[in-house]
């Protein structure tokens, strides 16, 4: 069964396609070339004056797990304001920030998205995680596994035991996890902060281990590497929203040597300590560090001004934010001495300083970084803004005017003390395309969604052209989910499950040995327990897509 979508103004950037009127042919869930002889097209579907993209991707976004599930759980009061009925087709849910399961789903699809990735599994909690992002409709979903402060790891680098070994582990945790890729949180600093260490730069030891953060990088950037991971090391770094702390990540940068290396809401780790104030802009520096750096990814982590709630394994970093809680509660949490949680609710006022000046690094660093394959839109969901604010950020680079307009709404004294006004660039379509579509799917070595070629999966989205980008990018016309029709003018009409990314690689089953041992001494489960099996995703609907580990650019 055949159906052309004509007269289609295309934005796909990994086909090189920008602005040009084209026809979309779908049979079989993807996209092809052209009907072959004597096919016949069942339905035709005309997108004059439409604008065409691949469904959104978006690569950070915690929408499951521990944390989330904690922060619903503290904030009652925010699942009391934000309250959805349920209809013929959807289920009722509650909360934006804190939002219910599936209403992500329906809030992503809404937006033209249908691919997101949780960035935070961590391997005690990855069986339920999976199983609730199975709850999560409408988009495909994937995990990057938290590796970097479980003990196990850490005992093997103390030991200066082989990268060979390293690697074996860190392609089992994969398998075990059925995860895509591997997160660091701020390596060595949340098992410090077990230890009564308040906080730990890269080059200063964790006690209990005598290792430091930058040796953990290096030999985890190197593992992904040998095991030509889909996606390179995701990288948390060290000192997180610490006054200063741009040094520290300009030093991460050069640490892994030239290595592939994803930084991860880059805006928490590009601050200066300079002014009166003790805090201003190191956007520039690190903007400079990553056009220079060619090995460099990032996503951004924007701010958006208003009420949220942040929900990090960082606890070292949660701990210190504790006190500007709104509301005055917060949660820090162990998971079972592997990793950390920090539940911290937030405001982000457009009168304060630090956060105005929070607001307006992320925007320079949007407009700095030149090159748009290498930065991604994210707002770190929900820690600077629930992902529903995308089609304002948008907006907000792709209108100097309107940009420049909500700047003078911001402190005075961080206007001040920002670049933003002198900053002309604006974003265009496809530039957007990039950082929201083609860009992503590259970095996460995903070939078969984030461009409209031939094989992809059909994942559409369908705009109506409209001068006001943020009402252009927040209620698309269509949306195309597997060649079907999920939504039309913001109505959700029919509901799918998305599959599940995940990688696998092949290892030396000896460390299975060893971790038996540590299992039995120190975590008081069998590790077959641990092992997440593929039929127990199937029981919950969950269709799997497995990825090779055979990335050849590294």
């Amino acid at each position: 069964m055949i159906i052309k979508i004509k007269n289609a103004k295309i934005y796909d950037p990994i086909n090189k396609v920008n602005g040009k009127v084209r026809n979309i042919y779908i049979k079989n869930r993807k996209i092809v070339n052209k009907p072959l002889s004597g096919e016949k097209v069942f339905k035709t579907i005309d997108l004059k004056n439409k604008i065409v993209m691949p469904g959104g991707i978006d690569i950070h976004s915690h929408i499951s797990g521990g944390k989330i599930n904690l922060a619903r759980l503290l904030l009652p009061e925010e699942q009391q304001k934000y309250l959805y009925s349920s209809t013929n087709n959807l289920r009722s849910g509650s909360g934006l920030a804190t939002c219910t399961s599936f209403h992500i789903g329906y809030k992503y699809a809404r937006l033209g998205y249908t691919a997101v990735f949780e960035p935070a599994v961590i391997p005690a909690n990855a069986r339920s995680n999976m199983i609730e992002m199975s709850n999560i409709p409408l988009i495909d979903k994937g995990g990057y596994v938290v590796l970097s402060n479980d003990d196990f790891l850490l005992d093997l680098i103390q030991k200066k035991t082989s990268q060979k070994k390293i690697n074996d582990y860190v392609a089992w945790i994969l398998e075990s996890t059925k995860c895509l890729g591997v997160k660091i949180v701020n390596p060595g600093g949340i098992n410090a902060f077990k230890f009564n260490q308040r906080q730990l730069d890269l080059d200063e030891k964790n006690k209990k281990y005598g290792i430091t953060p930058r040796s953990i990088l290096k030999i985890l950037t190197k593992s992904l590497i040998d095991l030509k991971a889909p996606h390179p090391i995701h990288v948390h770094g060290c000192n997180l929203g610490v006054p200063g702390n741009i040094n520290t990540t300009l030093k991460q940068i050069k640490a892994v040597d030239g290595k592939p290396m994803h930084l991860t809401h880059i805006q928490y780790h590009s601050y200066d300590n300079k002014g009166d104030k003790n805090f201003s802009s190191g956007a520039p520096k690190l903007a400079e560090s990553i056009n220079k750096n060619k090995n460099i990814t990032c996503d951004i982590g924007q701010i958006m001004f208003g009420q949220t709630v942040t929900a990090s394994a960082d606890t070292m970093s949660q701990y210190k934010n504790h006190s500007f809680a709104h509301p005055k509660k917060w949660i820090c949490a162990d998971i079972e001495c592997e990793a950390g949680c920090g539940i911290v609710p937030f405001e982000y006022r457009d009168k304060n300083y630090v956060n105005s000046l929070q607001w307006a690094i992320g925007l320079e660093l949007f407009l700095l970084i030149k090159d748009p394959w290498r930065v991604y839109l994210t707002t770190d969901h929900p820690n600077g803004a629930a992902f529903t604010a995308y089609p304002r950020l948008i907006k907000l680079l792709m209108d100097r005017n309107f940009r420049n307009q909500e700047l003078e709404k911001i402190n005075k004294h961080a206007q001040k003390n920002s670049i933003l006004n002198n900053l002309k660039r604006e974003y265009d379509l496809y530039e957007i395309a990039i950082l929201t579509r083609a860009g992503p799917a590259k970095i996460l070595g995903l070939n078969n969604i984030g461009h409209l070629g031939e094989g992809a999966k059909a994942d559409i989205t369908v705009y109506n052209e409209h001068q006001d980008k943020e009402k252009m990018f927040e209620k698309p016309y269509l949306v195309f989910k597997d060649g079907e029709i999920v939504v039309k003018n913001g109505e959700i009409k029919k509901v799918t499950n998305g599959k599940l990314y995940f990688a696998e690689t092949e290892y030396d089953k000896g460390i299975e040995k060893e971790l038996n041992i540590y299992f039995d001494k120190y975590i008081g489960r069998k590790k077959s327990s641990f092992i997440i099996q593929n039929q127990e995703l199937w029981d919950h609907g969950l269709e799997l897509e497995k990825i090779q580990c055979n990335r050849n650019d590294y």
